[in-house]
């Protein structure tokens, strides 16, 4: 379902109360209901778009310094200093928008509106479960090669006419300043449009049948459109907004005072956890400390003549090695076993040159293995307790330590 579209009231009217209303079928263009009720009577929608009357809006063009959207507190200052002289309010005051791809060093416009104003709305209305997930103007300034656009708004008493092109939003009378102003346009190349109150007076004045479009279809017709009004303070989407929406739930649960039983309640369970880990850490140490001596008690006593115990699995390697070699046992690391062991998994054809062996490390130069040949020997010589690896064109065989 399409997000609900509310129209924002203009000041002094409360936040919490009549919004006028449209809403899309699926397809996201055409109407498919609209009216105007209370916020707590709007239609079932947890996600709206709001529009902001052309009213609340006046426009700005200003070019932006190289530099300047690095970031977005630096470029509210620099949009502070560049319309400070061009705006009857404070810019504190206002809430600033740039167009659609804004980009520096080249003439972009700016909305801008009371900031305390859109921002109650905004508020106001998550306030009542209904995020707002994008803010959208009543007319934008016209990209330079689109056709102007003429609009004809407004009560039969009171019709106003709305030109928007590449030179920014103008909204006057439809009489007098209005017609000169649209005797300026290329009327056959513009866009015109007039609603159902001021039809008449809309083709009265202009000398010419005028498209009717309903209030609600034409603004359906501003929400498609690329102006995105949430920036700054008031983004709505994407990684701003789960900014602000994680700063308040950490606010929240750092300072309520309904949360302030659950507070303690981590507190002492993290204060639970760091004892029984350090009692865990400490029955771990005593096991292990444990196991060592369990090692150095053995090899005292199956070797008396070791006195001092550094490494005990290593020096009860090195005692049984000596005991083997003293009743003429063969050990893992001899000459003899190691050379057969190689001998079963030499690829047929392949004879070293010259055989070195030393301190329990076979070396065999000449073989002329390829890459291949040594991963399928060094995966067949592992399970029998051997380290293989090469050096150049040396074959380096070793038995495993712990073997």
């Amino acid at each position: 379902m399409t997000p609900l579209l509310l129209i924002a009231p203009l000041p002094p009217a409360d936040a919490a109360g009549e919004y006028d209303w449209a809403q899309a079928g699926d397809d996201g263009i055409a109407l498919r209901n609209q009216g105007r009720a209370l916020l707590a009577l709007l239609p079932s929608s947890a996600e709206v778009m709001l529009g902001i009357p052309s009213a609340a809006l006046s426009w700005h063009r200003v070019t932006l310094p190289k530099g300047s959207m690095g970031s977005a507190s630096k470029l509210r200052a620099v949009l502070d200093g560049l319309l400070e002289e061009h705006l009857l309010d404070e810019p504190e005051a206002l809430h600033f928008a740039l167009e659609p791809d804004a980009k520096a060093g080249a003439p972009v416009w700016v909305a801008a509106c009371n900031r305390i104003w859109l921002r109650s709305l905004v508020q106001g209305l998550e306030a009542a479960g209904r995020r707002v997930v994008r803010i959208v103007p009543e007319f934008a300034p016209q990209p330079a090669d689109g056709p102007p656009m003429l609009l004809v708004t407004g009560e039969p008493e009171a019709p106003r006419l709305t030109v928007c092109d590449a030179d920014g939003v103008v909204s006057l009378p439809l009489a007098g300043a209005g017609v000169a102003l649209s005797d300026g346009l290329p009327l056959d190349t513009a866009v015109i449009t007039t609603e159902p109150a001021v039809a008449e007076a809309a083709e009265h004045l202009l000398q010419r049948r005028v498209p009717i479009v309903q209030s609600p279809q034409r603004w359906l017709q501003a929400a498609r459109t690329p102006w995105e009004l949430a920036q700054f303070d008031l983004a709505v989407t994407g990684r701003a907004r789960a900014g602000k929406k994680f700063a308040s739930v950490v606010q929240t649960l750092r300072y309520a005072p309904e949360w302030r039983a659950a507070r303690w309640g981590v507190v002492a369970l993290l204060l639970t956890q760091l004892i029984g880990l350090n009692a865990w850490a400490w029955k771990e140490r005593n096991a292990l400390e444990s196991k060592r001596q369990a090692a150095k008690a053995m090899l005292t006593a199956t070797f008396p003549s070791v006195r001092v115990v550094v490494d005990a699995p290593l020096q009860m390697q090195r005692e049984v090695a000596s005991l083997q070699q003293a009743v003429g046992d063969v050990a893992n690391s001899d000459f003899e076993p190691m050379v057969g062991a190689l001998a079963a998994v030499l690829p047929p054809g392949k004879v070293p040159s010259a055989v070195d062996y030393n301190a329990g490390q076979l070396r065999l130069r000449g073989l002329g293995l390829q890459p291949s040949e040594v991963s399928q020997i060094t995966g067949a010589m592992a399970p029998r307790g051997y380290n293989v690896r090469t050096e150049g064109d040396l074959l380096l065989v070793q038995a495993e330590a712990n073997r």
